[in-house]
């Protein structure tokens, strides 16, 4: 966080004229959150990186734009854009991922140091609505949308284990050609079934469309996005948002748009291994919990603990061809990129939970339950799967960053081309004197 603030100072001072740099907000560690504008177009683009903690890539990504931007007036006043990037939507939680940042870069090292906050203190999510906003991150960046009423909005987001994909708050013609003609030249692999988007419309290979928010438990908010967001809220302004997903770790896999051989077999084996992770970590973390609470800050690092091991066995019912959720709505039709999006998943879910646990209970400084043998277990069989199974490959940074910002690029230039215009304001009720 240091040097990203460090870095951005640096392109201010070297070009005055062009680049500024202002406070916007605070973190609720009194972190400053950071907004590097570029350029004095009368259109406002707005770029929010890290979003989710254990997601850095997009601080590399704005950096880029930012050094794109002022090296070619084209970007600027050819465009008559402003770019506007923000360069940490959660700083505190990005600062509790540093560790593993330096390297090296292993699945096991990433998943024992990762960390990301509980659902409820994601920046971007509005469960209650914008009025509600709780956090003074959300706050700040909906404050943001509200002062640039931007004619676009990309939130830079980074996959662990899968490949690139973008979700669109509505139809953007022409972004899935260039996705797949920057994902072709960069190496990374598109995802074409990403679990994420499992249920959501498909606008073109690796591009879907964000559905309309709606009211759900948290579960569901959990694991389908179902909840209001920021990426819905200035849509009043004919805002477009995009959120840009690039993967440390490619899996060629996801790319396979192939009918499998046995979808049902597949499945019923990602569902069985999820529900046997999902037990075992449900008993280490009730062994290890009465010793947690000695921990600094346990209360925090519980929370995604806990919002993971309850979503596990609705997502498993979900999966497997012989249970069903409940819902009664059907998978849609799988392909080999759909099941290995789920495979992943699943690990992921396990991992995610594992590494925490792990964590926790390292900053006990102790272990009298004797849960870190197991944990450790558990990790490095599920990133033997990712890495021997699936084939997952370290993507290096300075090709994660790039695809992101001709991404990014790819989508301010298409949405200029197909802005809305604002919707008009409302009028203000009058508001008569006492008397």
């Amino acid at each position: 966080m240091d040097e990203l603030a460090a870095r951005a100072a640096a392109l201010v001072a070297r070009h005055p004229r062009h680049a500024r740099l202002r406070r916007v907000g605070t973190s609720r560690a009194g972190t400053p959150l950071w907004l590097l504008s570029a350029g004095h177009g009368d259109r406002q683009a707005l770029v929010v990186a890290g979003p989710h903690a254990n997601e850095p890539v997009g601080g590399a990504t704005v950096l880029r734009l930012a050094e794109r931007a002022l090296a070619d007036p084209h970007l600027r006043e050819g465009a008559d854009i402003t770019w506007n990037l923000l360069l940490c939507l959660d700083p505190d939680g990005s600062r509790r991922n540093e560790d593993w940042l330096a390297g090296p870069y292993t699945l096991g090292h990433y998943f024992r140091s990762f960390f990301r906050p509980g659902f409820l203190e994601q920046p971007e999510w509005l469960p209650d609505g914008a009025a509600a906003a709780a956090l003074p991150e959300t706050r700040a960046l909906l404050g943001l949308q509200d002062e640039l009423r931007p004619f676009v909005q990309c939130s830079l987001h980074g996959v662990d284990v899968g490949g690139g994909f973008v979700e669109l708050t509505r139809d953007l013609p022409g972004l899935a050609q260039r996705v797949a003609h920057a994902a072709a030249r960069l190496g990374i692999p598109r995802e074409l079934g990403a679990y994420d988007c499992l249920y959501w419309p498909r606008l073109g290979p690796a591009v879907y469309r964000i559905p309309p928010p709606r009211h759900g438990d948290l579960a569901a908010a959990i694991t389908e996005a179902a909840v209001q967001s920021t990426w819905h809220h200035p849509h009043r302004y004919g805002t477009l948002s995009a959120v840009v997903e690039a993967p440390m770790w490619g899996v060629a896999a996801v790319a396979d748009g192939s009918a499998p051989a046995d979808a049902d077999a597949v499945l019923r084996a990602v569902s069985r291994t999820l529900r046997e992770d999902a037990r075992l970590l449900e008993r280490l973390l009730a062994r290890a919990r009465p010793h947690l609470a000695g921990v600094a800050d346990a209360d925090r690092l519980l929370a995604p603990v806990d919002d993971y091991l309850l979503v596990c066995p609705g997502l498993a019912d979900a999966w497997d061809p012989d249970s069903g959720d409940g819902t009664g709505r059907p998978l849609p039709p799988l392909t080999t990129a759909h099941l290995t999006a789920l495979r992943i998943a699943g690990r992921r879910l396990a991992l995610r939970t594992a590494g925490l646990l792990h964590r926790l209970v390292r900053a006990a400084g102790h272990d009298p339950a004797g849960v870190l043998p197991e944990l450790d277990r558990l990790i490095e069989e599920r990133c033997a799967d990712c890495r021997d199974g699936l084939g997952a490959r370290w993507i290096p940074v300075a090709r994660q960053a790039e695809y992101q910002t001709r991404v990014v690029l790819a989508a301010c230039e298409l949405a200029a081309r197909h802005a809305r215009p604002p919707e008009p304001a409302r009028p203000r009720p009058r508001v008569l004197p006492f008397g």
